[in-house]
Protein backbone atom coordinates (compact mmCIF):
# COMPACT_ATOMS: atom_id res chain seq x y z
CA UNK A 1 0.00 0.00 0.00
CA UNK A 2 1.38 3.56 -0.69
CA UNK A 3 2.43 5.51 2.42
CA UNK A 4 0.97 9.05 2.89
CA UNK A 5 2.91 10.19 6.14
CA UNK A 6 4.80 13.72 5.44
CA UNK A 7 7.28 14.88 7.63
CA UNK A 8 5.44 18.49 8.32
CA UNK A 9 2.63 18.80 6.42
CA UNK A 10 1.83 22.81 5.57
CA UNK A 11 -1.16 24.37 7.10
CA UNK A 12 -3.29 26.65 5.71
CA UNK A 13 -3.41 30.19 6.28
CA UNK A 14 -6.93 30.05 7.21
CA UNK A 15 -6.67 27.08 9.80
CA UNK A 16 -5.04 29.03 13.23
CA UNK A 17 -5.34 25.70 14.72
CA UNK A 18 -3.39 24.00 11.79
CA UNK A 19 -0.76 26.86 11.81
CA UNK A 20 0.08 26.95 15.11
CA UNK A 21 0.53 23.16 15.44
CA UNK A 22 3.16 23.37 13.00
CA UNK A 23 4.73 26.49 14.30
CA UNK A 24 5.30 24.26 17.10
CA UNK A 25 7.04 21.48 14.81
CA UNK A 26 9.84 23.87 13.59
CA UNK A 27 13.15 23.69 15.41
CA UNK A 28 12.06 27.63 16.91
CA UNK A 29 8.62 25.70 18.46
CA UNK A 30 10.63 22.49 19.42
CA UNK A 31 12.96 24.25 21.50
CA UNK A 32 10.58 26.47 23.19
CA UNK A 33 8.37 23.61 24.26
CA UNK A 34 11.43 21.70 25.47
CA UNK A 35 11.93 24.31 27.78
CA UNK A 36 8.83 24.31 29.07
CA UNK A 37 8.68 20.50 30.26
CA UNK A 38 8.94 21.33 34.41
CA UNK A 39 6.90 25.38 34.00
CA UNK A 40 4.60 25.45 36.75
CA UNK A 41 0.93 26.16 35.52
CA UNK A 42 0.57 28.88 38.32
CA UNK A 43 3.64 31.20 37.00
CA UNK A 44 2.09 31.08 33.35
CA UNK A 45 1.49 34.45 33.26
CA UNK A 46 4.74 35.50 34.27
CA UNK A 47 6.57 32.75 32.00
CA UNK A 48 4.21 33.81 28.79
CA UNK A 49 5.60 37.60 29.80
CA UNK A 50 8.79 36.49 29.59
CA UNK A 51 8.76 34.14 26.45
CA UNK A 52 7.11 36.89 24.20
CA UNK A 53 10.18 39.21 24.51
CA UNK A 54 11.95 36.77 22.15
CA UNK A 55 9.34 34.67 20.73
CA UNK A 56 6.15 36.07 18.53
CA UNK A 57 3.46 35.83 21.33
CA UNK A 58 0.52 33.08 18.92
CA UNK A 59 4.11 30.67 19.40
CA UNK A 60 4.41 30.94 22.92
CA UNK A 61 0.66 30.76 23.31
CA UNK A 62 0.39 27.82 21.47
CA UNK A 63 3.69 26.47 23.05
CA UNK A 64 2.33 26.89 26.81
CA UNK A 65 -1.25 25.11 25.42
CA UNK A 66 0.60 22.14 24.31
CA UNK A 67 2.86 21.84 27.73
CA UNK A 68 0.10 21.84 29.50
CA UNK A 69 -2.02 18.74 27.96
CA UNK A 70 1.40 16.92 28.10
CA UNK A 71 1.55 17.73 31.96
CA UNK A 72 -1.93 15.68 31.81
CA UNK A 73 -1.46 13.16 29.19
CA UNK A 74 1.77 12.01 31.65
CA UNK A 75 -0.69 9.93 33.86
CA UNK A 76 -2.00 8.30 30.66
CA UNK A 77 1.14 8.18 28.16
CA UNK A 78 4.02 8.19 31.05
CA UNK A 79 6.63 11.12 31.14
CA UNK A 80 9.15 9.53 28.52
CA UNK A 81 6.45 9.44 25.81
CA UNK A 82 4.05 11.65 26.65
CA UNK A 83 6.72 15.04 26.49
CA UNK A 84 7.67 13.89 22.91
CA UNK A 85 3.81 13.57 21.80
CA UNK A 86 1.86 16.11 20.84
CA UNK A 87 -1.86 16.34 21.77
CA UNK A 88 -4.90 18.25 21.06
CA UNK A 89 -7.51 18.84 24.42
CA UNK A 90 -9.94 15.91 22.89
CA UNK A 91 -7.21 13.92 22.13
CA UNK A 92 -5.91 13.82 25.71
CA UNK A 93 -9.41 13.42 27.09
CA UNK A 94 -10.41 11.01 24.67
CA UNK A 95 -7.07 8.54 23.87
CA UNK A 96 -6.30 5.06 25.30
CA UNK A 97 -3.88 4.94 27.94
CA UNK A 98 -1.12 3.34 27.31
CA UNK A 99 -1.57 0.58 29.26
CA UNK A 100 -4.83 -0.54 28.21
CA UNK A 101 -3.59 0.26 24.61
CA UNK A 102 -1.23 -2.17 24.86
CA UNK A 103 -3.10 -5.14 26.51
CA UNK A 104 -5.44 -5.09 23.49
CA UNK A 105 -2.10 -4.60 20.57
CA UNK A 106 -1.07 -7.55 22.56
CA UNK A 107 -4.60 -9.74 22.18
CA UNK A 108 -4.22 -8.91 18.50
CA UNK A 109 -0.28 -9.74 17.90
CA UNK A 110 -1.25 -13.30 20.00
CA UNK A 111 -3.34 -14.27 17.27
CA UNK A 112 -1.03 -13.29 14.08
CA UNK A 113 -2.35 -10.11 13.69
CA UNK A 114 -0.01 -8.27 11.12
CA UNK A 115 -2.05 -5.67 9.53
CA UNK A 116 -4.57 -3.13 11.29
CA UNK A 117 -6.97 -0.50 10.29
CA UNK A 118 -7.71 1.73 13.07
CA UNK A 119 -10.34 4.04 12.52
CA UNK A 120 -11.27 7.00 14.47
CA UNK A 121 -7.21 7.03 15.73
CA UNK A 122 -7.36 10.40 17.60
CA UNK A 123 -3.87 11.30 18.25
CA UNK A 124 -2.64 7.69 17.69
CA UNK A 125 -2.62 6.26 21.14
CA UNK A 126 -3.49 2.94 19.85
CA UNK A 127 -1.89 2.90 16.86
CA UNK A 128 1.06 3.67 18.64
CA UNK A 129 0.27 0.57 21.07
CA UNK A 130 -0.01 -1.85 17.88
CA UNK A 131 2.43 -0.45 15.84
CA UNK A 132 4.99 -1.26 19.33
CA UNK A 133 3.75 -4.60 19.33
CA UNK A 134 4.36 -5.48 15.67
CA UNK A 135 1.58 -4.59 13.54
CA UNK A 136 1.13 -2.33 10.65
CA UNK A 137 -1.27 0.14 11.38
CA UNK A 138 -3.43 2.64 8.86
CA UNK A 139 -4.48 5.17 10.70
CA UNK A 140 -7.37 6.63 9.62
CA UNK A 141 -9.53 10.05 10.94
CA UNK A 142 -11.20 13.11 9.14
CA UNK A 143 -10.12 16.19 11.25
CA UNK A 144 -7.30 17.28 9.45
CA UNK A 145 -5.26 18.44 12.60
CA UNK A 146 -5.66 15.12 14.77
CA UNK A 147 -4.19 13.16 11.43
CA UNK A 148 -1.71 15.43 11.94
CA UNK A 149 -1.24 15.31 15.32
CA UNK A 150 -1.26 11.59 15.27
CA UNK A 151 1.73 11.78 12.57
CA UNK A 152 3.41 13.79 14.42
CA UNK A 153 3.43 11.36 17.43
CA UNK A 154 4.13 7.75 14.89
CA UNK A 155 7.20 9.91 13.77
CA UNK A 156 7.90 11.44 17.45
CA UNK A 157 8.22 7.77 18.96
CA UNK A 158 9.73 6.38 15.76
CA UNK A 159 7.01 3.93 14.53
CA UNK A 160 6.93 6.26 11.21
CA UNK A 161 7.41 3.58 9.22
CA UNK A 162 4.77 1.25 10.92
CA UNK A 163 2.04 3.61 11.06
CA UNK A 164 0.88 5.41 7.78
CA UNK A 165 -1.75 8.10 8.91
CA UNK A 166 -4.77 9.19 6.61
CA UNK A 167 -7.15 12.27 6.78
CA UNK A 168 -10.15 10.46 5.67
CA UNK A 169 -13.41 9.36 6.11
CA UNK A 170 -13.60 6.50 8.20
CA UNK A 171 -16.78 5.06 6.04
CA UNK A 172 -15.33 5.16 3.06
CA UNK A 173 -11.66 3.17 3.67
CA UNK A 174 -11.13 0.29 2.07
CA UNK A 175 -10.46 -2.45 5.07
CA UNK A 176 -10.24 -5.62 2.83
CA UNK A 177 -6.24 -5.23 2.70
CA UNK A 178 -5.86 -5.91 7.14
CA UNK A 179 -5.96 -8.22 8.85
CA UNK A 180 -7.84 -6.76 11.41
CA UNK A 181 -9.95 -3.50 12.12
CA UNK A 182 -10.37 -1.58 15.10
CA UNK A 183 -12.94 1.25 15.62
CA UNK A 184 -13.03 3.80 18.14
CA UNK A 185 -16.22 6.27 17.82
CA UNK A 186 -15.95 9.52 19.45
CA UNK A 187 -18.21 9.35 22.03
CA UNK A 188 -18.51 13.36 23.12
CA UNK A 189 -19.93 15.90 21.60
CA UNK A 190 -20.26 20.02 22.03
CA UNK A 191 -22.49 18.69 25.14
CA UNK A 192 -20.27 16.80 26.32
CA UNK A 193 -20.34 12.83 26.89
CA UNK A 194 -22.52 10.92 24.36
CA UNK A 195 -24.30 8.01 26.23
CA UNK A 196 -26.63 7.13 23.13
CA UNK A 197 -24.60 4.42 21.46
CA UNK A 198 -26.05 5.28 17.83
CA UNK A 199 -24.78 8.65 18.62
CA UNK A 200 -21.46 7.75 18.53
CA UNK A 201 -19.56 9.22 15.59
CA UNK A 202 -19.60 6.68 13.74
CA UNK A 203 -23.16 5.17 15.15
CA UNK A 204 -22.31 2.02 17.17
CA UNK A 205 -24.61 -0.09 14.09
CA UNK A 206 -22.06 1.40 11.60
CA UNK A 207 -19.02 0.33 13.44
CA UNK A 208 -20.25 -3.41 14.90
CA UNK A 209 -21.55 -3.59 10.82
CA UNK A 210 -17.60 -2.66 9.61
CA UNK A 211 -16.72 -5.22 12.36
CA UNK A 212 -18.50 -8.10 11.57
CA UNK A 213 -16.91 -7.86 7.56
CA UNK A 214 -13.30 -8.13 9.01
CA UNK A 215 -11.45 -11.54 9.56
CA UNK A 216 -11.15 -10.08 13.65
CA UNK A 217 -12.02 -6.20 14.89
CA UNK A 218 -12.25 -4.71 18.11
CA UNK A 219 -14.80 -1.88 18.77
CA UNK A 220 -13.92 0.78 21.21
CA UNK A 221 -17.23 1.38 24.01
CA UNK A 222 -17.99 3.11 26.96
CA UNK A 223 -17.62 0.74 30.01
CA UNK A 224 -21.05 1.61 31.03
CA UNK A 225 -22.90 0.35 27.31
CA UNK A 226 -26.14 -1.68 28.36
CA UNK A 227 -25.65 -5.19 27.80
CA UNK A 228 -28.69 -5.21 25.52
CA UNK A 229 -26.89 -2.98 23.19
CA UNK A 230 -24.18 -5.65 22.58
CA UNK A 231 -24.83 -7.98 19.52
CA UNK A 232 -24.31 -11.76 19.75
CA UNK A 233 -21.94 -11.64 17.63
CA UNK A 234 -19.42 -10.19 20.21
CA UNK A 235 -16.98 -11.07 22.69
CA UNK A 236 -17.54 -8.19 25.43
CA UNK A 237 -14.49 -7.22 27.51
CA UNK A 238 -14.30 -4.44 30.57
CA UNK A 239 -11.07 -3.38 31.77
CA UNK A 240 -9.71 -2.02 34.75
CA UNK A 241 -6.61 -0.76 35.39
CA UNK A 242 -5.54 -0.49 39.04
CA UNK A 243 -9.02 -0.41 40.24
CA UNK A 244 -10.62 1.81 37.68
CA UNK A 245 -12.76 0.67 34.87
CA UNK A 246 -11.45 2.71 31.96
CA UNK A 247 -13.09 1.09 28.95
CA UNK A 248 -15.12 -1.79 27.14
CA UNK A 249 -14.02 -3.47 23.78
CA UNK A 250 -16.23 -5.73 21.94
CA UNK A 251 -14.19 -8.27 20.30
CA UNK A 252 -15.48 -9.78 16.63
CA UNK A 253 -13.84 -13.21 14.47
CA UNK A 254 -11.36 -16.05 14.80
CA UNK A 255 -10.07 -16.54 18.41
CA UNK A 256 -12.74 -14.67 20.04
CA UNK A 257 -15.71 -16.24 22.09
CA UNK A 258 -19.53 -14.85 20.79
CA UNK A 259 -21.81 -14.22 23.63
CA UNK A 260 -18.99 -14.47 26.37
CA UNK A 261 -18.29 -11.60 29.23
CA UNK A 262 -15.30 -10.97 30.25
CA UNK A 263 -13.37 -8.70 32.65
CA UNK A 264 -9.67 -7.95 32.48
CA UNK A 265 -7.84 -6.40 35.40
CA UNK A 266 -4.52 -4.41 34.63
CA UNK A 267 -1.85 -4.35 35.69
CA UNK A 268 -1.91 -8.25 36.33
CA UNK A 269 -4.09 -9.14 33.37
CA UNK A 270 -6.24 -11.64 35.50
CA UNK A 271 -8.74 -12.12 33.34
CA UNK A 272 -12.51 -13.53 34.48
CA UNK A 273 -14.93 -14.88 31.55
CA UNK A 274 -17.91 -16.43 31.77
CA UNK A 275 -19.55 -17.86 28.42
CA UNK A 276 -23.26 -16.65 28.98
CA UNK A 277 -25.00 -14.34 31.62
CA UNK A 278 -25.01 -15.72 34.31
CA UNK A 279 -28.08 -16.88 36.88
CA UNK A 280 -29.14 -14.73 39.45
CA UNK A 281 -26.83 -15.16 42.81
CA UNK A 282 -28.34 -16.25 46.53
CA UNK A 283 -29.02 -13.11 48.82
CA UNK A 284 -28.60 -14.01 52.43
CA UNK A 285 -27.24 -12.82 55.80
CA UNK A 286 -23.80 -10.57 56.37
CA UNK A 287 -21.26 -13.14 57.38
CA UNK A 288 -17.54 -12.37 59.24
CA UNK A 289 -16.50 -11.46 55.51
CA UNK A 290 -16.85 -8.95 53.11
CA UNK A 291 -16.02 -8.95 49.06
CA UNK A 292 -15.66 -5.78 46.69
CA UNK A 293 -15.53 -6.82 43.09
CA UNK A 294 -13.07 -4.94 40.97
CA UNK A 295 -15.36 -2.26 38.76
CA UNK A 296 -14.61 -4.52 36.02
CA UNK A 297 -16.08 -7.64 37.12
CA UNK A 298 -19.11 -5.54 38.20
CA UNK A 299 -19.33 -4.39 34.72
CA UNK A 300 -19.50 -7.79 33.37
CA UNK A 301 -22.22 -9.20 35.44
CA UNK A 302 -19.75 -11.49 36.60
CA UNK A 303 -20.71 -10.88 40.26
CA UNK A 304 -22.53 -14.18 40.33
CA UNK A 305 -18.78 -16.01 39.34
CA UNK A 306 -17.49 -14.51 42.57
CA UNK A 307 -20.31 -15.87 44.72
CA UNK A 308 -19.89 -19.34 43.37
CA UNK A 309 -16.43 -19.16 43.79
CA UNK A 310 -16.70 -18.64 47.16
CA UNK A 311 -19.27 -20.08 48.51
CA UNK A 312 -21.08 -17.41 49.71
CA UNK A 313 -24.28 -15.05 48.90
CA UNK A 314 -24.84 -11.30 48.11
CA UNK A 315 -26.28 -8.93 51.20
CA UNK A 316 -28.80 -7.51 48.99
CA UNK A 317 -30.28 -8.46 45.70
CA UNK A 318 -29.36 -5.09 44.08
CA UNK A 319 -25.89 -4.36 45.45
CA UNK A 320 -22.84 -5.84 44.11
CA UNK A 321 -21.27 -6.84 47.54
CA UNK A 322 -20.49 -10.64 48.19
CA UNK A 323 -20.65 -12.35 51.69
CA UNK A 324 -19.32 -15.25 53.31
CA UNK A 325 -18.13 -17.35 56.69
CA UNK A 326 -14.69 -18.20 55.45
CA UNK A 327 -11.99 -15.92 54.20
CA UNK A 328 -11.38 -15.92 50.42
CA UNK A 329 -8.63 -14.48 48.35
CA UNK A 330 -8.83 -13.46 44.42
CA UNK A 331 -7.36 -10.69 42.19
CA UNK A 332 -11.33 -10.03 41.14
CA UNK A 333 -12.09 -9.23 44.72
CA UNK A 334 -10.99 -6.42 47.67
CA UNK A 335 -11.66 -8.73 51.21
CA UNK A 336 -12.69 -7.58 54.19
CA UNK A 337 -13.36 -9.12 57.65
CA UNK A 338 -17.01 -7.07 59.17
CA UNK A 339 -16.34 -6.61 62.75
CA UNK A 340 -20.05 -4.89 63.28
CA UNK A 341 -23.49 -4.76 61.89
CA UNK A 342 -25.09 -1.21 62.46
CA UNK A 343 -28.73 0.06 61.31
CA UNK A 344 -28.12 3.66 59.23
CA UNK A 345 -27.78 5.92 62.30
CA UNK A 346 -25.02 8.81 62.42
CA UNK A 347 -25.27 8.71 66.50
CA UNK A 348 -24.73 4.91 66.81
CA UNK A 349 -21.83 5.24 64.78
CA UNK A 350 -20.21 7.86 66.04
CA UNK A 351 -20.68 6.32 69.31
CA UNK A 352 -18.73 3.30 67.80
CA UNK A 353 -15.68 4.90 66.39
CA UNK A 354 -15.20 6.97 69.38
CA UNK A 355 -15.48 3.89 71.60
CA UNK A 356 -12.68 1.98 69.07
CA UNK A 357 -10.50 5.40 68.93
CA UNK A 358 -10.82 5.53 65.50
CA UNK A 359 -8.64 8.14 63.85
CA UNK A 360 -8.74 6.87 60.28
CA UNK A 361 -11.71 6.28 58.59
CA UNK A 362 -12.07 4.65 54.94
CA UNK A 363 -16.21 5.27 53.64
CA UNK A 364 -17.09 2.80 51.04
CA UNK A 365 -20.67 3.50 49.27
CA UNK A 366 -23.08 1.08 47.52
CA UNK A 367 -26.94 2.15 47.81
CA UNK A 368 -26.47 4.81 49.77
CA UNK A 369 -26.84 8.88 48.99
CA UNK A 370 -25.00 9.69 51.98
CA UNK A 371 -21.61 11.37 50.75
CA UNK A 372 -18.45 10.05 52.64
CA UNK A 373 -16.88 13.13 53.20
CA UNK A 374 -20.11 14.85 54.94
CA UNK A 375 -19.89 11.04 56.74
CA UNK A 376 -16.56 11.61 58.08
CA UNK A 377 -16.77 15.20 58.63
CA UNK A 378 -19.74 14.60 61.14
CA UNK A 379 -17.90 11.78 62.88
CA UNK A 380 -15.13 14.06 64.52
CA UNK A 381 -12.51 11.53 64.20
CA UNK A 382 -9.55 10.75 66.73
CA UNK A 383 -7.80 7.92 68.07
CA UNK A 384 -5.03 6.08 66.32
CA UNK A 385 -6.85 3.28 64.75
CA UNK A 386 -8.20 2.68 61.34
CA UNK A 387 -11.75 1.13 59.89
CA UNK A 388 -13.86 0.79 57.01
CA UNK A 389 -17.22 1.64 56.95
CA UNK A 390 -19.71 0.62 54.26
CA UNK A 391 -22.64 2.38 53.69
CA UNK A 392 -25.14 -0.45 51.89
CA UNK A 393 -28.07 -2.36 52.31
CA UNK A 394 -28.68 -5.55 53.78
CA UNK A 395 -32.27 -7.70 52.57
CA UNK A 396 -33.83 -4.15 51.23
CA UNK A 397 -32.68 -1.94 54.63
CA UNK A 398 -29.88 0.68 55.06
CA UNK A 399 -27.47 -0.43 56.98
CA UNK A 400 -23.73 0.54 57.94
CA UNK A 401 -20.72 -2.37 57.95
CA UNK A 402 -17.90 -1.72 60.18
CA UNK A 403 -14.61 -4.08 59.35
CA UNK A 404 -10.86 -3.79 58.46
CA UNK A 405 -9.10 -5.01 54.66
CA UNK A 406 -8.03 -8.83 54.81
CA UNK A 407 -4.34 -9.22 54.39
Amino acid sequence: MDRVNASTPAAPSDDPARAAFAALRTPEGEQLLAGLRDHAPADELATATRLRRTHPAELVSAALGQARLRQRAVAKFGAEDAYRMYFTPNGVEQATRTSVAAHRAARFAGLGVRSVADLCCGIGGDAIALARAGISVLAVDRDPLTAEVARANAEALGLAGLVEVRCADVTEIDTAPYDAVFVDPARRGGRGRIFDPEAYSPPLSWAAAAALKAPRAALKIAPGIPHEAIGPEAEAEWISDGGDVKEAVLWYGEGFAPGAFRATLLPSGAALTAPAPLPAPPVGPVGRYLYEPDGAVIRAHLVADIVERCGGRLVDETIAYVTSDEPYSSPYVSGYEITDQLPFNMKKLKALLRQREVGVLTVKKRGSAVEPEELRRRMKLAGPNAVTVFLTRVAGAPTMLVGHPLG
